[in-house]
Parts: C-alpha cells; sequence; structure tokens
C-alpha cells in the first residue's frame, strides 16, 4: 500500500473540530447539543451584503483578478483609512479566507525548518498551516495568572536563532481574548527591527474590542513598514464566514509581489464572496455597536457564571469573543468527549474545544477549554449550568 507523507501524518487535528462525531452522534441520539466550541457568531449577517449577491445580474461567473478587484481593494484601504491604517490598494492581496492570508504570508516568508515564534495559547490553525509549510512553531508562553498579557521580550529574545523569521500574534487573541496595548506593538516593534524579522498581526477581531479600550494595529507602527503583515478578514467582522474573504496587508512591496506568486497557483478569490463582502464596507456603523454591546454582555454573564463555579478559573477577555477556563481536571480531551457520550441534563449537553490544541508545548493547556461566547444570553446560561453539572458528575 502507498504510504502517507511524514507531512500528512504529523498534520495535527483541529481541536475545534475533531469532536464534531461525538457530537453528531449524540444528536442522532436525540440530544441537544450546545456548541460553545467553534466561533460561528449568531449575529446576522448585513441584509446589504446578502442583497448585493441576491440581486446582482452576472451573466458569466468569471475569475476575478488574482490579487481580487481593484474596485474592491480600493474600498478596502478607505475602510484600513478609516481605522488609522495606512495603506494603498496594492498593498492588498485579497485572499480565499484569512487563512489563505497566513498560508501565503508564511510562504513567502520562510522556508523549510524556518522558525517563527507565537505566544501561546493561540489559535489551533497556525500550527497546522506551519506544518503544511515545513515551518517549526516556536512557542513563548503566556499565561491565564496575568490573563494572557505579552511575555516579557526576554522571553523571545532566548529563542530568537538564525532560523527565525518572524513573530506572529493575534491581536484581539483567539483563543484567549486579549488586547494587546499599544505599548506591547511597540514592544514587539523593536524587537523584529533590532532582529531583522517580521511581525505577523492576525487582525481579524478588530471590531471587538471592550471596555473602552482600542485596536492599535501593527501598521499604525511606521517603522514596520518593511516588517509588518496584517492577516484579515470578513469572517468575524460581518458574520460572514462563510463567504471565505480575507486580506493579506503590507507595505513591503517584496512581500506583497511574492504573495502574488502564491495567489496566481490558486487563480482568484470567489466572484459572488468578493461582490458580497465589497458591499458589506457598506454596512453602518450602528451595526459595530450594537453587536460589540451584545458581546459585552454576552461576556460578562459568561465569566459571572464560570466564576461561581468550584474550581475553576477564567480569564478575562478584552476583546474577540472567547474564552480560556481552566477547569479542576487533568484532561479536558476526555472531559469534552464524555460531555458528548455520557452526559446530559434535560436532555441537553454541551461541546467546548479543548485547550491543549491551542498550545504547541506538549502538556500545557489540559486542564483548560476554550469557549465560544457567540449564542444568546439564555443559551450561555444554560451552557455554563449543564457545565457545572458535568463537573460534580465527572470529579465526584
Amino acid at each position: 500500500m502507498p504510504s502517507i507523507s511524514i507531512k500528512g501524518r504529523t498534520m495535527p487535528q483541529s481541536p475545534i473540530r475533531k469532536l464534531v462525531p461525538y457530537a453528531e452522534n449524540a444528536k442522532k441520539n436525540g440530544a441537544k447539543v450546545i456548541h460553545l466550541n467553534i466561533g460561528q457568531p449568531d449575529i446576522k449577517t448585513p441584509q446589504i451584503a446578502l442583497d448585493a449577491v441576491k440581486n446582482n445580474q452576472l451573466a458569466v461567473l468569471e475569475y476575478s483578478r488574482t490579487e481580487g478587484s481593484e474596485g474592491y481593494r480600493e474600498k478596502i484601504a478607505e475602510y484600513y483609512k478609516r481605522n488609522n491604517i495606512h495603506v494603498q490598494a496594492d498593498d492588498i492581496i485579497v485572499t480565499t479566507g484569512g487563512s489563505e492570508a497566513l498560508s501565503f504570508a508564511l510562504g513567502t516568508i520562510a522556508d523549510t525548518d524556518d522558525e517563527i515564534i507565537i505566544p501561546e495559547p493561540f489559535y489551533a490553525n497556525y500550527n497546522g498551516f506551519a506544518t503544511a509549510s515545513g515551518i517549526k512553531v516556536v512557542p513563548v508562553v503566556s499565561k491565564i495568572e496575568n490573563n494572557f498579557a505579552l511575555p516579557p521580550i526576554e522571553d523571545f529574545e532566548k529563542l530568537i536563532t538564525p532560523k527565525t523569521k518572524a513573530i506572529l500574534i493575534c491581536n484581539p487573541g483567539n483563543p484567549t481574548g486579549y488586547l494587546y496595548s499599544k505599548e506591547e506593538i511597540q514592544k514587539l516593534a523593536k524587537i523584529v527591527l533590532k532582529y531583522d524579522l517580521f511581525l505577523i498581526a492576525d487582525e481579524v477581531y478588530r471590531e471587538f474590542v471592550y471596555d473602552n479600550r482600542e485596536h492599535y494595529s501593527i501598521l499604525q507602527e511606521e517603522v514596520l513598514s518593511n516588517n509588518g503583515i496584517i492577516v484579515d478578514s470578513v469572517s468575524k467582522r460581518y458574520s460572514m464566514c462563510g463567504a471565505r474573504i480575507g486580506f493579506l496587508v503590507s507595505k513591503n512591496k517584496e512581500v506583497i509581489s511574492t504573495a502574488i506568486k502564491f495567489a496566481q497557483a490558486r487563480l482568484s478569490p470567489p466572484t459572488y464572496a468578493q461582490i458580497a463582502s465589497e458591499a458589506a464596507l457598506e454596512t453602518p456603523q450602528s451595526y459595530f455597536e450594537e453587536v460589540k454591546t451584545e458581546y459585552v454582555a454576552r461576556r460578562n454573564l459568561l465569566i459571572s457564571e464560570l466564576e461561581k463555579l468550584e474550581g475553576v478559573k477564567v480569564a478575562k477577555p478584552q476583546g474577540a469573543f472567547y474564552c480560556i477556563a481552566e477547569l479542576p481536571i487533568t484532561d479536558a480531551d476526555d472531559f469534552a468527549q464524555w460531555l458528548l457520550e455520557d452526559f446530559r441534563v434535560n436532555n441537553e449537553t454541551v461541546m467546548v474545544a479543548p485547550a491543549a490544541g491551542f498550545y504547541a508545548t506538549e502538556g500545557l493547556g489540559k486542564n483548560q477549554i476554550r469557549i465560544a461566547y457567540v449564542l444568546d444570553q439564555p443559551t450561555l446560561k444554560r451552557a455554563v449550568h449543564i457545565l457545572g453539572e458535568a463537573l460534580k458528575t465527572y470529579i465526584g
């Protein structure tokens, strides 16, 4: 029998999706599963985006330009300028989701066996993209005790080698909800300039920042013109996860011209999705204010309810719509599977994402879970109640 590649065998499973078969089986057996495991918002997509596709009169669904339509990229540049990020249309490549943007970025800046430093826990698919690109993830640990703040710069410096090509952050963070401050971004800017590295920032949750804080982009730092790369997406901003439209943004012309070669290999981003995403740029600011107000209320309720559970420790998110909770157990993978297979309250159970898959360091996060607060408040409250009852039974 032909053999599978080493790369394929070492490709990590998604901690977010690997429990899906157990959830589907629970549903087949009549149980209701409350999904706390995935960042699929229940917020309605702006009607203006849906209507742009519904009412379009295209006679031929053609390829678009490899880097995305010029008109759309010009409007994206205007969006960034409204957010104090001054880039031009030629600094932007439209991609098939933020995932492809990150894949292009890694392919552009790093070769096989090169290294990327990432504060952990981090979005689990970073591990997957790195494996696919033959790149080594070098983790620097952030801790729940200080809300997953940026680790000391000295911790980064200890890890830099001749193979190091970049530092990658997510801001606000998935899975932690941590928001890096302007001062923390400036610390990172200094270190990447000192060692001539790239700083890649996944900024897909830019709009979702709470408690009167402001998002500070890496490209607001002029000194990062040649070192900064933004990965972005419409998925969460407009609750358009199925559109699969993202952006790679950099003022470094060589980065963009190289990334376009990767983009040419996949021809073009999807045409209808660009039409919807371009229309979404006309979404009024009131939409985001309403969404933020709702997420703040959900976050506050979730944290309040989790803090009532004996032995549970939780970090308070400042952005995005995730939090990490540390449970009084030893194996969150086993607990999450048990929830789906064996535990019910009024024939309901919950699905969570075990957090070990958001770490690169073996053994970390084993007693943690990621919760996505993308459901309405009554459902969230009921889910935490079920989680609390489950812990009593599981431990007891």
